[in-house]
């Protein structure tokens, strides 16, 4: 990993991945993902407990920062942590 003193944007980055995440669905998402591995819109919804559509909203959120990543497969979208640095923060907040 670098160092800060190096590497002043690595601070910006970190900080955008925490607004990403700075909500209770988004790191619901972020955990259930980094928990159980790999998983669909539909095996969130049923987690979460939280409307598909809103899962959907959070999911682009979430993906738009990097923090996940979506491969298709057949007929779904399997979704999964995109990064170390994501885990990393999970394990020190939850």
């Amino acid at each position: 990993m670098e160092t800060y003193k190096t590497n002043p944007k690595a601070f910006e980055e970190r900080a955008e991945w925490l607004k990403a995440m700075a909500h209770p669905v988004r790191l619901c998402i972020v955990n259930t993902l980094y928990r159980t591995g790999p998983s669909n819109v539909t095996d969130m919804h049923n987690c979460l407990n939280q409307p598909q559509s809103t899962i959907s909203q959070h999911i682009a959120k979430l993906k738009s920062a990097g923090i996940i990543v979506g491969n298709r497969q057949a007929n779904e979208i399997i979704y999964s942590l995109n990064s170390e640095i994501a885990e990393e923060i999970i394990k020190i907040l939850l």
